[in-house]
């Protein structure tokens, strides 16, 4: 069977006349007749019933049809996309981001996908909520994401880099109220609370889980902590640390500047907070446009490395 057999049954299903379904294809009516009958032969299955006034499809034939449709649809996919390698990538894309990832890391490494790519148009959006990607027509949104079970047959999710939170300080809090040695010394410092989501009450932002990575053993220990300033702004929680207010729990990529040039130390170097890792999400699709591949595996390929850790 080829490809022009599909687009026959097709025709003829579509019309009910192999008068109409000759003129869609473009030849004569008798040439439709012959074809039809040959597919028949070599299937030895009654496909269409005649009548002189409808040719409908059998059971058969209507089954033919549904196969031929999905073929045929494979058939232009695989042709488009065909197309579309052979040419430099054109479009808009539409992309929506945390504040903080995205100015920082996200913002630069898009303007320079951009500029590979001038026929390309990105639409960049920072939101403190992930929208509806495909309600909204967002092609995709880079989140700080944990692929909640209950939602993850939603997405379409790849991990672009992993998240550490660390704790940290500046050289000034260190130099006036000295440096702890265990998590469990927490609670006798100022601890700079980040409160997310609002400030929802029934959440214990002041509860910091840490992970040891000294050693072969992975110790977990849950310190209460304390501090007398608090806000749902991290970058206001930030300012604080630097201005030597106390000790904050912050994202790598979100301080790597300030640890590298002394404006914060490490605290408890050993210990750190797992987080929601950096994700590509998009709502699943059948097929991706190729302007949209690219800027994934472009991402990917930027971020998997952690550019914000510190080098030798």
């Amino acid at each position: 069977m080829e490809r022009a057999d599909l687009e026959l049954v097709l025709a003829i299903r579509q019309h009910g006349s192999l008068t109409a379904a000759a003129r869609t294809l473009r030849v004569t009516p008798p040439a439709v007749t012959k074809r039809l009958a040959a597919l028949e032969s070599t299937l030895k299955l009654r496909l269409f019933q005649r009548t002189t006034r409808k040719v409908s499809p059998t059971a058969d034939g209507e089954a033919l049809c549904e196969h031929a449709q999905g073929l045929l649809q494979g058939f232009q996919r695989a042709e488009a996309e065909l197309r579309e390698r052979q040419s430099e990538p054109t479009g808009l894309i539409r992309l929506v981001a945390t504040f903080g990832f995205g100015r920082l890391w996200l913002g630069p490494a898009v303007a320079e996908f951009q500029a590979r790519h001038p026929q390309v148009q990105v639409q960049m959006q920072l939101m403190e909520q992930l929208p509806d990607l495909a309600v909204e027509g967002y092609d995709g949104a880079v989140w700080l994401w944990n692929l909640p079970g209950h939602r993850a047959s939603e997405w379409v999710a790849k991990r672009l880099a992993r998240n550490q939170r660390v704790l940290v300080a500046a050289p000034a809090y260190l130099q006036r109220h000295g440096r702890p040695d265990q998590p469990g010394e927490l609670s006798q410092h100022q601890c700079l609370v980040v409160r997310e989501n609002g400030g929802d009450a029934s959440q214990r932002f002041d509860h910091w889980t840490l992970h040891s990575s000294q050693g072969r053993s992975k110790a977990v220990q849950r310190v209460e902590v304390r501090g007398d300033l608090s806000s749902n702004s991290g970058e206001l929680v930030r300012d604080w640390c630097l201005a030597g207010h106390g000790i904050m729990l912050r994202s790598r990529w979100d301080i790597a500047g300030a640890l590298q040039d002394g404006r914060l130390v490490q605290v408890l170097p050993d210990w750190s907070m797992a987080d929601a890792d950096i994700h590509w999400l998009m709502p699943w699709q059948a097929r991706t446009p190729r302007r949209v591949r690219l800027l994934i595996d472009f991402l990917r390929d930027r971020f998997q490395s952690e550019p914000w850790l510190p080098r030798p």
